[in-house]
Formats: C-alpha cells, structure tokens, sequence
C-alpha cells in the first residue's frame, strides 16, 4: 500500500486533483473546446477529418426506435462495440467478440440476444451512462484485436495506453491492462492495473492497482515490468496530434495499439486522472513546471516530441 504525508507528497513533485483542475485544466484548457473530447462522436468525426487512426465506425443509434436498426449496422461484423458518445469511467461499454446463430458473445463470454443489444442501446440513448445523465448516442465500432506484446499481462479486454499531454508535448505515460476484477476492461477505477511506461523508450516500468503497488498481473502472474511498447514514436506523435487538433493545453490521449492496425486514438480527456504517477512512481509537477518554462513550444511535433524526452530524462527520478 502506498502512503506518504501531504509535505512528502509535495517533496516528490506528486500533483494532487485541486492543483490539477486549477494549475492546469483551468489555465490551459478552454471551456468552448470540451464538447471536442466529452464527445466520443465528435472526437472521432474530427480526428478521421484529420487523417488520425480511429476505430472504425459502423453506424450510430441516436434515439430510442433507432434501436431496432442495431441487428442491420452489424449484419456484417462478428465482432464489434457499442459504447455511450458521453460515457465516462468505462460506463456503458459492451464487447462482442464472436456471433453464434442468433446470439453474440461477449468478451466475458455470456451470450446475448439481439434484443439485449437493442435494449443496451436504449439505456445508452436515455443518458443512463452520460456525463450529466442528458440524454446521448449510441455508437457502434470496429473490435480493436489487442496486440499480442500485452497477451500475457491482459486478462480478457483490451489494454490502452494513456498519453498526458501538455503544452502538445508529452509529459507521462501508462498502459492500462484488463483484469478479471476490471471485467476485462481497461480502466483503473474498476480494477485494471496500470503500468507505468518510459516516456523516453516506450518500455512498462511498475505497476499499481488501485493505490497497491504491483510488479506481476493479478490474473496471469506475468511480470510487468519491461515490456517494449510497439509504435511508440508512433504513438506520442499522434498524441501530440490530437492537443493541436482539439486546442487543449492539458490532455489525456487513450490510444489503443491493434494488431493489424497499428496505434488507433480511442477517446481524449480534458480531465485525466492522476494515477499515472503512481503507476510511474514519477510526480507530474516536475515534468510540467520544465514544460511551463518553455516561452515559445516548437511548433515542430518532432522537435516537441525531442525536448520531451529531454525534459523526462532529466525529471522522472522514481520514488519508492
């Protein structure tokens, strides 16, 4: 279990939630800008404009009849996602991975009626995972297939990468990895484990589940630590990309890394959370006090992606 007083916390450069939404959400993120990252539809219309890799979409349930459309959208696809365009914490996320006659298998592997679909779709539409409860859309998308350097840390899901971006240049990373406690999915506050990852060579450092450190993955047992991350210059490019493409100066970038399609932008957040310093025993407040200083950033995505790395290597001392 990790513990520290407040004055040790501060020692280590560790930002807390209040300093977050104040120094840096608030001072560098424009309000007229949110609906371009609270909505997964948005986001993704905007990056496709943009030559950014997304999941496929297949088509969108908008309003509640539409639901009878779901069976027709996916005729075509085995495998798909129907997630909330304004969900939030993993809320209202539904995996099919496989048909069988007439029904479809979830990722956990229980089996679903076409009505069950339509009847999710419903909930989504009615705002019962959305942000505010208003009322939302249902979208329907491409399955990513996980690349197969996570398979031994994954249990079930697909694992994402998370990018903190400030300034458009990169600041900390981590993967998040599905676990058995998470249902498969890949988001911390439900139980999967983050790893932290090096922002300079893209390979996973510790692990934290939760506030408990974690060095194996609960469900596999397969060490954390050392993992070289596929695409990783990738993966930072695009996620500088997309801080230029929404106009956010503080940005958390989820990019999902496909088998076959290499790095593909999941959603971005103009609030991420602040466990990536624990899954990188790393304070973000060094990190982004070097970046603050800068007078003018590099208009460059190469030269901001070198200073960057400049910028990790001097910070990213871990705490124990």
């Amino acid at each position: 279990m990790m513990f520290a007083w407040p004055s040790e916390l501060r020692r280590l450069g560790v930002m807390g939630m209040n300093e977050r939404n104040g120094n840096f959400v608030m001072a560098y993120n424009r309000r007229r800008n949110y609906p371009l990252v609270d909505d997964k539809l948005q986001t993704k219309r905007l990056a496709q404009e943009h030559g950014i890799a997304v999941p496929e979409l297949y088509g969108v349930v908008s309003i509640q009849h539409e639901a009878r459309n779901v069976g027709a959208i996916v005729q075509d696809h085995d495998s798909f996602v129907l997630k909330p365009a304004h969900g939030a914490g993993g809320e209202g996320i539904l995996v099919v991975a496989d048909r069988r006659g007439d029904f479809y298998q979830l990722s956990n592997g229980t089996m679903v009626t076409e009505e069950a679909l339509q009847y999710h779709c419903t909930r989504i539409v009615s705002g019962l995972f959305s942000l505010g409860g208003l009322p939302d859309k249902a979208l329907v998308e491409y399955m990513v297939r996980f690349n197969p350097v996570f398979e031994k840390v994954s249990y079930q899901g697909v694992p994402d990468i998370r990018v903190i971006v400030f300034r458009g240049m990169p600041v900390a990373a981590m993967v998040r990895l599905p676990t058995q406690a998470s249902d498969g999915k890949a988001n911390l506050h439900q139980g999967a484990l983050g790893a932290g990852v090096d922002l300079v060579n893209g390979c996973t450092t510790f692990g934290v589940t939760g506030n408990n450190l974690a060095e194996v993955h609960p469900d596999t047992g397969a060490t954390i630590s050392g993992i070289a991350i596929p695409h990783w210059s990738d993966i930072l490019e695009v996620s500088a990309r997309c801080a230029d493409l929404v106009g956010l100066g503080y940005l958390g970038v989820d990019v999902v890394l496909d088998r076959d399609l290499g790095p593909l932008v999941l959603e971005l957040n103009a609030r991420p959370g602040l466990n990536v310093q624990l899954a990188n025993r790393v304070g973000l407040l060094a990190g982004l006090h070097e970046i603050e200083k800068i007078d003018t950033v590099p208009e460059s995505i190469e030269d901001r992606l070198s200073l960057a790395k400049e910028i990790a290597e001097r910070v990213s001392v871990p705490f124990h």
